[in-house]
């Protein structure tokens, strides 16, 4: 059978016990509808993993038994940071799932001049919170002990101005150079994605005066999570730990 993996926002050690509550005990129980007794996997997002016992199941809480940490690690030796325009309900969920599960390490949602989403700053955090959860399942999934780091929505121009590494692509239609003549960076890439109704042409520029190099994508026009997701392969193939 195989064992689930949980991720638990909660200091963790070796031979202690851990009271999941709220929505971390409702997962457990209704979702994965573990039982006493049954074994897990626990990471808190510092690296590596623990065994786990279910110790106790209340209606309210579950206990965790932690057992031996275990030093795990799949991270890519290839830091990629994400910046990922800004697109409606499951498409953007879908990218920044797949994201995570092919080794990026930053995301930072971004709103661009043809983004159809709106966010006040309120909604700005509660879309946080909730691709926050989506990245924590997504590594529950593919192994990983170090969930991406997820930014707050940010203003293109605002991102733009950020501490970003040095080597940076921008993704446009119609351009003679790909990934494959772009210098293998040496240790992180950044990469930025447009929306569906592509960038405007000062964004571009402004991008281009940042430091990024414009890249072609081939000659489909594809959505911007289909972008996100073969970018983030083709670099892991070409410089990363697909390769």
């Amino acid at each position: 059978m195989r064992i689930s993996r949980l991720f638990v926002a909660h200091d963790l050690a070796e031979n202690s016990l851990v009271t999941l509550e709220l929505d971390a005990a409702h997962y457990l129980r209704n979702v994965l509808r573990l039982k006493k007794g049954y074994l897990l996997t626990v990471f808190n997002g510092n690296g590596g993993e623990y065994s786990a016992t279910v110790e106790g199941i209340h209606r309210k809480a579950v206990r965790l038994q932690i057992g031996e940490w275990h030093d795990v690690s799949l991270e890519s030796a290839l830091t990629i940071e994400l910046g990922l325009s800004v697109s409606r309900g499951e498409r953007m969920d879908v990218a920044i799932q797949k994201a995570t599960e092919l080794g990026v390490a930053v995301i930072t949602p971004v709103i661009t001049q043809h983004c159809v989403v709106k966010l006040t700053d309120e909604r700005r955090l509660q879309r946080h919170q909730h691709w926050q959860n989506i990245v924590y399942r997504a590594c529950e999934q593919c192994g990983r002990n170090v969930p991406p780091i997820v930014n707050i929505t940010a203003d293109l121009a605002q991102w733009l101005e950020s501490d970003l590494p040095p080597s940076r692509i921008i993704f446009e239609p119609d351009r003679a150079d790909t990934l494959k003549t772009y210098p293998q960076p040496e240790e992180s890439v950044v990469v930025l994605i447009g929306p569906e109704g592509g960038f405007a042409e000062q964004e571009v520029a402004t991008a281009q005066q940042a430091g990024f190099t414009a890249l072609g994508f081939g000659p489909r026009v594809v959505r911007n999570e289909t972008a996100a997701i073969a970018a983030i392969a083709a670099m892991q193939v070409l410089w990363g730990d697909m390769g």
